[in-house]
C-alpha cells in the first residue's frame, strides 16, 4: 500500500513539474495566449518573465527533497495569485479550471517526498 501511494505521488510530481515547466516557459517566453491573459490583470511582460521564473523554479524545486515543500508552495502561491485574479474579474471558469492544479500541489505536499532522503554530506 504504501509503495502503491509512493508511485501515484511519484505521478503526481512529475505532473505537476510538467505542468509548472511548460506555463513556466510560456510566461517567460511571452506567449501570445500568456501575454493576452495578463494584459487583462495589468501585467506588464517584465512582471509576466517574473512571473515565469518564479514558475519555472518552483517546478525545478519540487524535484530535490530539500526544497520539495518549499517549491510546491511557491507553485501554489502563483496558481492562488491567478486563481484571485479570476474571481476578481468575476471568471469563475478560469477559478474552476485552476483549482485542481492548486489541489495537486497540496496534495503533493500531504503525501510528502517520495524518495528516500539522503544526506549528501
Amino acid at each position: 500500500m504504501i509503495t502503491t501511494l509512493k508511485i501515484i505521488n511519484s505521478i503526481l510530481i512529475l505532473i505537476a513539474v510538467t505542468m509548472g515547466l511548460k506555463q513556466g516557459w510560456a510566461m517567460f517566453s511571452g506567449s501570445r495566449k500568456m501575454i493576452e491573459m495578463f494584459s487583462k490583470w495589468d501585467f506588464s511582460v517584465t512582471g509576466l518573465k517574473v512571473l515565469g521564473v518564479l514558475t519555472l523554479c518552483s517546478a525545478l524545486m519540487i524535484l530535490f527533497s530539500k526544497t520539495f515543500v518549499y517549491g510546491n508552495v511557491l507553485m501554489a502561491s502563483t496558481i492562488l495569485l491567478i486563481i484571485g485574479f479570476h474571481l476578481n474579474e468575476g471568471n469563475l471558469k478560469g477559478v474552476l479550471i485552476e483549482l485542481p492544479f492548486f489541489l495537486l500541489n497540496l496534495i503533493i505536499i500531504y503525501l510528502k517526498y517520495p524518495l528516500p532522503f539522503k544526506n549528501a554530506s
